[in-house]
């Protein structure tokens, strides 16, 4: 391993998913801060909730969008540039995904104040099972049609991409990838206890699917 490329593309990673989307289009276009409004996160779903569809559907892209180069074209260049072994590829798709999770959530360039890491998440399992994942994200549409709750969409998503892993259909090749699918579930379902307890309670906020926001 070439640590001399591996770390500066590690800390990349980092610093991908530090780029605080939502904070910057509410400030840009609409000359608010996202999270001092809604549940107070710097993340699609109060976009969404705050903004609207349209600003809320392009956080979410560029959000999953980190995820995805962070995971798929890092990995890649360490490979190209001979920093890692192929067979390696996977794990360092994983490291640079948590990274990119990790700074969406605690971003750099936001004073640590980000998002609950849904769609970075979804971007980065898109770099490693596209498959499964091109699945789960049926599994969110539907439930966003049926409910307009963004949050218990990504949960049920979430939750949909573990357990379908347990399935031969959906069987990753390396079999630790089904323990990191139960924990990526269980980290989304934490980051979303504070909607939990508004679901439970009836006040979670829907999205405007089909309003003029």
């Amino acid at each position: 391993m070439n640590l001399a490329v591996v770390l500066p593309l590690l800390v990349l990673a980092y610093v991908l998913g530090s780029i605080p989307t939502a904070l910057w289009v509410g400030r840009r276009f609409y000359g608010i801060d996202v999270r001092e409004h809604g549940s107070g996160n710097a993340g699609a779903t109060n976009t969404f909730r705050v903004l609207g569809k349209k600003p809320g559907s392009f956080v979410l892209f560029i959000d999953a969008l980190k995820g995805f180069v962070a995971a798929y074209f890092l990995p890649m260049a360490m490979v190209h540039l001979g920093a890692i072994e192929p067979e390696h590829e996977v794990y360092f798709r994983l490291a640079c995904g948590v990274l990119a999770i990790v700074g969406h959530i605690y971003p750099v360039f936001a004073q640590f104040r980000g998002g609950k890491g849904v769609a970075t998440v979804l971007g980065m399992m898109l770099g490693v099972a596209p498959v499964t994942v091109s699945v789960c994200i049926l599994i969110f549409i539907t439930m966003l049609l049926l409910t307009r709750y963004v949050s218990l969409s990504s949960m049920t998503a979430g939750v949909a991409f573990a357990l379908l892993q347990l399935l031969p259909a959906f069987r990753p090749p390396q079999e630790f990838l089904i323990y990191v699918g139960f924990v990526l579930a269980a980290l989304l379902v934490y980051t979303h206890r504070a909607n939990i307890g508004r679901l439970r309670a009836g006040t979670e906020s829907r999205v405007p699917l089909f309003g003029r926001k």
